[in-house]
């Protein structure tokens, strides 16, 4: 079947919840080619290629052809003439005869996709493994159509018989796991290379009961740091961890850095775990990216054993260490650990026996996955370098951010910087839907006082229908027992704003909660025009949001060419808590589309959202020419995982100091405790007054989450002498 044309809805279908075996559906062919291999086999059927590409990066197996082999068979081997990987090194460039070798894998790299358009080699695929035998460790590569077939079988402890292999110099621009702690000798100016032809390389993987302690193979050795040691450990170190996960952040995708050939772009795709070991209060920070283990990677859930290998450690100014993943890393969770090298060390031992001290009711309720989460936090000082880019988040104009919204890929995450000035402050109280996202952008504002971007936003006080949707949707606010008192609070002030006009929210609880506010109430019209005039005020008489403007927005953006409101805050955004009765709808959710159907994709449902609410930015650009919504979530208490690692410098909890933080101050323990310190929305927003005429550096988070929905995020908010420019 050749599909011409293909549309996406959000509806489930009628027809796959009722399909159980996608194998045993009819297939429609032409008459005579019922029995075709072609059809028959796991291949594409169009422009000759014989093998699929993963469907959301380039690291990942994908289709049948991938297979994990059968259990290796007792073989008897003739190790009397095997040679060394001491004497390779010598014999490179000589005239030699390639006698087998007897070496255990220490080292496993993730798969390398260099397939490219005119390239006519059916799988242009390409792994590298680090041998060791008694003499010393050596890189090995395998080729083309051996990694479908071997790949997966060769694992880190496997033993190898080679014969018919070839040498060739070493490539010297990749990377290479660090191997100090092993104390023999490496050989890095050759490597082994396998081919499936001239030569046909001959691999025989040994059976782990024929391996003989005479043979003299090393063994598999770790390097297991706890969190407690981590701070004192250089930057870039190679590290191994284990820890129970807490935290599972939702996956995303990010172009690859060596994508510089012409063709298809090339993505990288992670995700960030917090993972704890009884160490210290803190967990490990981890940036996991996929390392061809797509069956580990995306079942990554809380209240697992994980272990990561040479994982690299990073140190940043101003937030807590982490470790990022290296080509070498492997991960492991539970379900996995069974028969690995690790699983004697006595660091892993030791974890372990901690694990068997917990109650999971406990660490239950410090669990959360998906939603928004970027880490490290900036910097302080906001520093662009025209002579060195690297590491820098680019400064780019208003106009350039239209164009890198508009070619986002999904799930592909961009962190960029741009100038202007913040006209407009929104407090709201509802998520943007996939309905609301498509409201109009670039036309010209209106003089009333909601703009198009507010028009796109929806007021469930207000339209029933919109009510209806977003309380089937899961986003209604939590029952009463479970509302904070400040929500609370909140409530009661919206409440009351039906029969109070357009005075102030915090005014009118002000009016209810003292005898001189009853004294002032006919004085009630002066002060609310006072507010107006001061910039503070509700958005109309049925929603009550508040939000403040500039005293220029409101011609400004009469003149603006273009105003881009596709961002906003959807329920993908928000964290969610864990619990095993969610776990399949959760990991669903919090993964990439699946790149097989199955029927257990349609049999859950994504838990509810507590929504907390937050701010809607309009920063208008340094030309004023156009404008851009972006979304404000703060980080309000310790227990979310964005405040792991968060600097928490007191401030006054301005808007502009709140903006530039992240957080609002103090964070506490527990939600509950912080009701009683922690600023009421409008309280921040009296303060918006200092951002008038302030010229600013906005750092925003950009994350196309599929279909018409992008977030647009604030990461940080710099004034101009935080900004240094070369």
């Amino acid at each position: 079947m050749c599909i011409e044309n293909l549309s996406c809805g959000t509806e489930k279908s009628a027809v796959l919840t009722r399909v159980k075996d996608v194998s045993a559906l009819p297939m429609l062919v032409k008459h005579g080619m019922e029995r075709s291999v072609m059809l028959q086999s796991d291949v594409p059927l169009h422009v000759s290629r014989k093998h699929y590409l993963s469907l959301w990066n380039n690291d990942d197996q994908e289709g049948d052809m991938w297979t994990s082999g059968c259990p290796t068979a007792d073989t008897v081997l003739d190790v009397s003439k095997i040679t060394l990987l001491c004497s390779l090194e010598s014999s490179f460039r000589k005239t030699w005869k390639s006698l087998p070798l007897l070496v255990k894998i220490i080292h496993k790299s993730r798969l390398r996709y260099y397939g490219k358009f005119g390239l006519r080699i059916d799988y242009p695929y390409q792994a590298y493994f680090e041998v060791a035998d008694q003499s010393g460790t050596m890189s090995l590569v395998l080729w083309n159509e051996l990694c479908p077939e071997f790949y997966q079988r060769l694992n880190v402890g496997t033993v190898l018989y080679l014969q018919n292999y070839t040498l060739k110099q070493s490539y010297s621009n990749r990377s290479r796991p660090q191997m100090d702690h092993y104390r023999i000798k490496s050989f890095n100016s050759v490597e082994i290379c396998l081919n499936p032809r001239n030569p046909v390389s001959v691999i025989t993987v040994v059976s782990p009961k024929s391996v003989l302690p005479q043979w003299g193979l090393p063994e598999v050795s770790y390097q297991f740091v706890t969190r407690s040691e981590l701070d004192k450990l250089a930057n870039n170190a190679a590290c191994d961890i284990i820890g129970l996960v807490t935290f599972v952040g939702r996956v995303e995708r990010v172009k690859s850095k060596g994508n510089k050939v012409s063709g298809p772009e090339k993505f990288w795709t992670y995700r960030w775990v917090h993972a704890v070991d009884g160490t210290t209060d803190q967990p490990f920070i981890l940036e996991l990216f996929s390392s061809s283990q797509p069956e580990i990677f995306s079942r990554i859930c809380p209240m697992s054993y994980l272990v990561c290998t040479q994982m690299r450690v990073c140190h940043v100014e101003g937030s807590s260490p982490y470790f990022t993943s290296s080509c070498e890393t492997q991960t492991f969770i539970t379900g996995y650990h069974k028969g690995q090298p690790y699983v004697s060390d006595p660091k892993v031992k030791s974890f372990i026996q901690w694990t068997k001290t917990l109650k999971d009711n406990f660490i239950l309720q410090k669990t959360a996955v998906g939603g928004h989460y970027c880490y490290p936090r900036a910097p302080k000082i906001f520093t662009q370098s025209t002579a060195d880019t690297s590491g820098h988040v680019p400064l780019v104009a208003v106009a350039d951010l239209k164009r890198e919204l508009e070619t986002l890929q999904y799930r592909e995450h961009k962190k960029l910087a741009i100038q202007g000035q913040i006209t407009a402050v929104r407090y709201m109280n509802s998520l943007k839907s996939a309905q609301t996202s498509r409201g109009p952008e670039g036309e010209e504002a209106p003089d009333a006082s909601a703009d198009t971007c507010e028009q796109a936003v929806p007021h469930t006080h207000n339209d029933p229908t919109t009510a209806e949707q977003m309380s089937s949707a899961g986003l209604t606010s939590p029952s009463t027992k479970e509302m904070s008192a400040r929500k609370r609070r909140m409530r009661n002030a919206e409440h009351s704003s039906s029969s109070r006009g357009s005075v102030p929210a915090k005014r009118r609880a002000e009016h209810e909660n003292t005898e001189e506010g009853r004294q002032q109430e006919g004085d009630s019209e002066s002060e609310a025009a006072q507010d107006v005039e001061h910039g503070l005020q509700p958005q109309n008489r049925e929603s009550d949001v508040l939000y403040w403007e500039s005293s220029g927005w409101l011609k400004q953006r009469k003149e603006v060419s273009e105003h881009l409101c596709r961002g906003g805050l959807y329920q993908d955004s928000i964290t969610r808590r864990f619990t095993f009765d969610e776990k399949n709808a959760l990991l669903q959710w919090s993964n990439l589309q699946a790149v097989q159907w199955t029927p257990e994709q349609t049999a859950d449902s994504t838990p509810p959202i507590v929504f907390p609410g937050y701010y809607q930015i309009t920063i208008l650009g340094i030309n004023k020419q156009i404008a851009v919504d972006a979304a404000y979530f703060p980080v309000a208490c310790s227990n979310e995982p964005r405040a792991v690692g968060l600097p928490r410098d007191p401030h006054g909890n301005t808007m502009l100091s709140c903006l530039s933080s992240g957080f609002l101050c103090p964070l506490s323990d527990s939600v509950d405790q912080s009701d009683a310190t922690l600023p009421e929305p409008e309280e921040i927003l009296e303060t918006a007054g200092e951002l008038e005429d302030t010229h600013v550096v906005c750092i925003l988070d950009l994350c196309h989450l599929g279909g018409d929905k992008v977030e647009v995020l604030i990461n940080k908010v710099y004034r101009v002498t935080e900004v240094s420019l070369d």
